[in-house]
């Protein structure tokens, strides 16, 4: 800021995102935030990323969230907000940080009420902010008076809740004057309740006594910041853990102690076993969906459960409310004995091996994942489209340290690649690697283009199956709705402006190919590489297949009474 700056709403706002430890702003650029984006090129600490589109950019903000704790997409009022506006509301569900920021026409405008271009001409000019109220958790439309006061409002209660906030900024509001922060913007954590601390304390021995328990973690760890906490449990007890699909990334799946996916119905019999039949388990973080447990086919006895959640936790059905998840794993980790003597043996009942194909056998499904699985890194940064590649998935284990990224709860097909942007930017001294289906890739792959601007080395795995295979495998196997156009993916880098030298792009349809191609992107790796993996259009991981079963059953409007 030189001397003879005026310091603006455009200044404060941007100082608080460096606060919270925000240095990108993904967007499209429009009129109505052109002024702002001014602001940004000049601020030392932040930088622009321009993508092809406003989802783009809103999914490119969900994955740099998801590693970095706080996203930012700006885009122009109307037109731009509402195309980002799935993105937004796959953040909510998914307990996502993000901040959508969106430049508003002038005060003077609004108040007179005309049809302005990217309005729905009726002189309202809130009703995209009405529209997002359902999908944030808390709005503001900014003033120059009370401008700084509601961008801390909104940001705490992004940062507070884990979900996206929303904030309209005027032309002429950013270029308001205003006083830098004079204080720091730290969201305080909330303090359990001493009563609900100490009543938990011992509902939970009392179960726990003379009971070694099983550990299930899912995905709201991670939202909560008690990975450490669930760390240290797991490893001053030796206990054995499982986790969820959704939550894979909060446990160390090359641990001793590791058990599996617990998927339901859907999931290994060794792992439901041990889950299901556990003396008592504890469950950390744990929020079933549908597509994560076999349409809700899971079977734990809630007599003899500890479930931990963010703000609460439940002991054999009685509900302790305002007890943070951090401290009620800190008492569990207390009342567990230390582990003395050699660790665990692994116990998870492994997949069979992968059968060694003959030569020129064509790639299956099974032979694909294991390939892949095979060939990631601890230090890999993997982002899993939902479908084929995120189940596909689910029947490996992950190297430790790895960081797993889908979106199986709102399951917007193509979020990933968007995704993969962002979140390697967080993490860029990560390998970024993505796992995408030919039908979900072709609804986002613009952003390859600004993958390729920002040089960025990915690995890029295309599972070419001619469609989309998760619905053939639901419903209507054989039906037209479920193809898809035939594109040249290998031509797609050269034509989205990957220069000669800077990518290598590869059509494998066998294993031995899917392996070369895998071991030399990892001595490559400077470079962008995509492999478009051919499998058969029927072809489905295990897990997919009961799955889609369960999904076909739920789907069903025949009466369960008249299924033969």
């Amino acid at each position: 800021m030189t001397p003879d700056r005026v310091y603006t709403v455009a200044d404060y706002l941007l100082d608080r995102l460096v606060e919270l430890s925000v240095d990108i702003v993904f967007g499209v650029p429009g009129d109505f935030t052109l002024g702002f984006l001014d602001h940004i090129d000049a601020h030392p600490a932040l930088t622009w990323v321009g993508t092809a589109n406003e989802l783009g950019a809103g999914y490119a903000a969900d994955g740099y969230a998801r590693v970095r704790g706080l996203g930012v997409v700006c885009t122009t009022f109307g037109v731009g907000e509402l195309s980002a506006i799935n993105a937004v509301a796959g953040a909510y569900a998914e307990h996502v940080p993000l901040l959508h920021l969106v430049g508003s026409p002038t005060e003077a405008v609004q108040t007179a009420g005309r049809p302005t271009h990217h309005s729905l001409g009726d002189g309202d000019f809130l009703h995209t902010l009405r529209m997002t109220t359902e999908i944030t958790v808390a709005q503001a439309m900014l003033t120059a008076d009370t401008a700084a006061a509601e961008i801390d409002r909104v940001l705490l209660h992004i940062i507070a809740r884990s979900q996206p906030g929303y904030l309209s900024l005027p032309a002429d509001v950013a270029e308001a004057p205003t006083t830098p922060p004079t204080s720091h913007l730290t969201p305080a954590p909330a303090p359990s309740d001493p009563v609900a601390v100490r009543e938990f304390r011992a509902a939970a021995a009392h179960l726990l006594a003379g009971h070694t328990p099983v550990v299930l973690a899912d995905i709201f760890v991670h939202r909560a910041g008690a990975q450490a906490e669930l760390d240290t449990l797991i490893d001053r007890g030796g206990l054995k853990y499982a986790s969820l699909m959704w939550g894979r990334r909060v446990v160390d799946e090359s641990g001793p102690g590791y058990l599996g996916l617990y998927l339901g119905a859907a999931s290994n019999s060794a792992v439901r076993d041990a889950v299901e039949n556990a003396p008592t388990l504890i469950t950390v973080g744990v929020y079933f969906t549908d597509l994560i447990s076999g349409f809700f086919s899971q079977h734990l006895d809630p007599a003899s459960r500890i479930d931990v959640q963010p703000h609460t936790a439940v002991v054999a059905g009685r509900v302790f409310v305002d007890i943070e998840m951090r401290d009620a794993l800190a008492i569990l980790t207390e009342m567990t004995p230390v582990t003395s003597g050699a660790p665990l043996s692994p116990t998870e009942s492994k997949p069979l091996p992968t059968p060694t194909p003959s030569a020129g056998h064509k790639l299956t499904q099974t032979e694909l994942w294991s390939a892949v699985s095979s060939a990631l890194t601890s230090r890999d940064l993997v982002l899993a489209d939902q479908g084929t590649s995120y189940y596909g998935m689910a029947g490996h284990a992950l190297p430790h340290a790895a960081l797993f990224i889908g979106q199986p709860l709102w399951a917007s097909i193509g979020y990933t690649l968007p995704a993969l942007l962002g979140a390697s930017l967080a993490a860029p001294h990560r390998r970024p690697v993505l796992l995408i289906g030919d039908g979900a890739a072709q609804l986002t792959f613009a952003e390859l283009g600004t993958i390729i601007r920002l040089g960025l080395s990915a690995i890029i795995v295309v599972v070419n199956n001619n469609g989309y295979t998760v619905e053939r495998a639901i419903h209507g196997a054989d039906k037209t709705y479920n193809d898809i156009a035939s594109w040249r993916w290998t031509l797609l880098p050269e034509a989205l402006g990957a220069e000669h030298g800077r990518f290598h792009a590869v059509c494998v349809d066998t294993t031995e190919d899917l392996e070369t191609e895998l071991r030399d992107a990892a001595v490559h790796g400077d470079r962008l590489t995509l492999i478009e993996a051919r499998t058969a259009e029927t072809d489905v991981p295990p897990v997919l297949q009961a799955v889609a079963a369960a999904a076909a059953s739920a789907n069903d409007p025949t009466p369960r009474s008249n299924r033969t």
